[in-house]
């Protein structure tokens, strides 16, 4: 089967593959207990069949048309409820909080299948065009951006998600580049990048910035910051959020939500009387992020930077 998806074709896959899913005990662990349970961000599957597995009624979202068709395949028999749209959508939110979860998760980023697929212009291998949309609710590609920021908007991306200092440099040294010719493959950015961070710049650095522009185009903390509050919601008293992140501004992001909601008070600190909430919402569960073991790494290099935060909301007065 052929999805068309903005001016290209990708195919579907059905793949069992299609990505490995990250500490999928410790989801599976902070799963036990609960009956209904949404996964906001399934993928291929994993961890929506690490929740079927654990007893729970499990609703499957994702936006990209190409893990549609994989949980599909994976989920023939039924079980699970598949959903293709991105998670901070108002219709989508709407339709978690119909279905009455106890427990939700999301596993931020991008998934293996994705990296992969050349196709999708993810990766920083040569020749690799610069698309990065993960589905086709997304206009604007990587090449898009590029070609089209100005330089103030290039700073931002590079320095908000991707923590470049230099990101004011890089934004001029692409700005330059373009007026010579269009940006259109993963090349053209890398040799952007070693200009400006010099030539023992290297994967590192640009799995970095190739993820700054991504977060952006996809507007991935967008969607996040919407998310976070409206899923916290619609779970039952007693209902755990479960979030693994990969990037710092993703972790950020739920670090202060997950905190500032098992705060009793969140006035002003200088404040006399307290006119906030004035009872924490929850509590984080377990207090710290969950850390993938070195084995875990060492079978799936890709956890290396994944951080698991769980929170819990208050049970039924």
């Amino acid at each position: 089967m052929i999805s068309k998806r903005g001016s290209g074709f990708f195919p579907s896959v059905t793949s069992m593959t299609y990505h490995v899913p990250v500490l999928a005990e410790a989801v599976r662990s902070l799963a036990a207990g609960h009956t209904r349970g949404v996964d906001c961000t399934a993928g291929g599957g994993g961890h929506s069949a690490v929740l079927v597995d654990a007893g729970l009624e499990v609703l499957a979202i994702d936006r990209d048309p190409e893990a549609i068709a994989a949980l599909g395949a994976r989920f023939a028999a039924g079980g699970v409820t598949i959903r293709r749209g991105r998670f901070g959508d108002p219709a989508v939110l709407a339709e978690i909080a119909a279905f009455r979860p106890d427990f939700a998760v999301f596993d931020l980023g991008v998934s293996s299948h994705q990296i992969d697929s050349d196709d999708r212009g993810f990766s920083f291998r040569p020749g690799v065009p610069l698309d990065m949309r993960m589905g086709m609710d997304v206009g604007e590609t990587a090449a898009d951006l590029l070609g089209g920021a100005d330089e103030a908007e290039l700073t931002r991306v590079f320095r908000e998600y991707g923590d470049e200092r230099r990101g004011a440099r890089l934004a001029r040294e692409i700005v330059r580049r373009r007026a010579r010719g269009p940006m259109t493959t993963s090349d053209d950015l890398v040799k952007a990048v070693r200009a400006v961070l010099g030539p023992r710049s290297g994967p590192a650095d640009f799995a970095r910035l190739f993820q700054a522009v991504r977060i952006a185009i996809n507007e991935e903390l967008v969607d996040l910051g919407r998310a976070l509050p409206a899923v916290r919601d619609a779970l039952v008293p007693g209902g755990t959020m479960a979030a693994l992140t990969y990037h710092s501004g993703e972790d950020r992001l739920v670090k202060h939500a997950f905190r500032e909601w098992a705060a009793a008070c969140v006035c002003p600190p200088r404040q006399p009387i307290c006119t906030c909430r004035g009872r924490p919402l929850g509590a984080l569960e377990p207090k710290k992020p969950i850390r993938p073991t070195d084995a875990e790494v060492a079978r799936n290099p890709r956890a290396r930077s994944a951080r698991l935060r769980a929170f819990r909301t208050r049970d039924a007065a």
